[in-house]
């Protein structure tokens, strides 16, 4: 499976409680902190849910 590095951009203030829940399940608390996750359905829906929020990077 692909990685991914997912860095919040943009804060979560007034985004709904899914899209907080989403964040804290990717593993993303604060803003500007990066994570790698493995690239599968679920995390890409997760990711999907949260777009508007965060910037993603392919890991080599």
């Amino acid at each position: 499976m692909a990685k991914v590095k997912v860095t919040q951009v943009i804060s979560k203030n007034g985004a709904t409680k899914r899209q907080h829940a989403n964040l804290a399940s990717l593993g993303i608390h604060r803003m500007h902190q990066t994570v790698e996750v493995e690239l599968s359905p679920v995390t890409e829906g997760m990711i999907e849910k949260v777009r508007h929020l965060v910037k993603i990077e392919e890991v080599k």
